[in-house]
């Protein structure tokens, strides 16, 4: 069975990246792209994660352009969606910024070690497709963030 591909509006694409806990940081560094499992949140049309100063992400991401990508697949329906936001990361200064994020819904690593650098990035572009027709991608989705 082949499905129809369907792009969806930025609309749909927000609130598709809102519901979600856990998706892909993709960076660029010298020594080639890398990309990141990580837990975010949506703050203020921003993608928000924590990491540590002194990874990869925390050494390269701050001041380039970034992707964020989020996804769920229904095999055995032939089903599923994704979401693309692309902008350049900054770090979230410390004080009332940092303070409104860890008010709003913080992001909260699985992985342990200490993660206090927030990033951000406040899309650019925010990009979609959903494969097949006649179902919300929310209703049956196996994780959605509990507000």
């Amino acid at each position: 069975m082949v499905v129809d591909a369907y792009e969806l509006g930025e609309a749909e694409c927000e609130r598709l990246l809102a519901s979600g806990v856990a998706g892909r940081f993709a960076i660029t560094t010298p020594d080639g792209p890398y990309v990141f499992p990580v837990n975010y949140a949506v703050v203020d049309k921003a993608v928000v994660v924590r990491t540590s100063p002194y990874g990869l992400l925390g050494t390269h991401a701050p001041g380039a352009t970034v992707a964020f990508e989020i996804d769920q697949f229904d095999y055995d329906y032939q089903r599923g969606w994704s979401v693309l936001a692309r902008g350049r990361a900054e770090v979230v200064p410390t004080g009332p910024e940092e303070e409104q994020v860890r008010g709003a819904l913080a992001p909260r690593p699985w992985a342990s070690g200490a993660r206090p650098l927030f990033l951000r990035v406040r899309w650019q572009e925010l990009t979609g497709r959903r494969l097949g027709a006649g179902w919300d991608p929310l209703s049956g989705a196996p994780v959605r963030r509990a507000r």
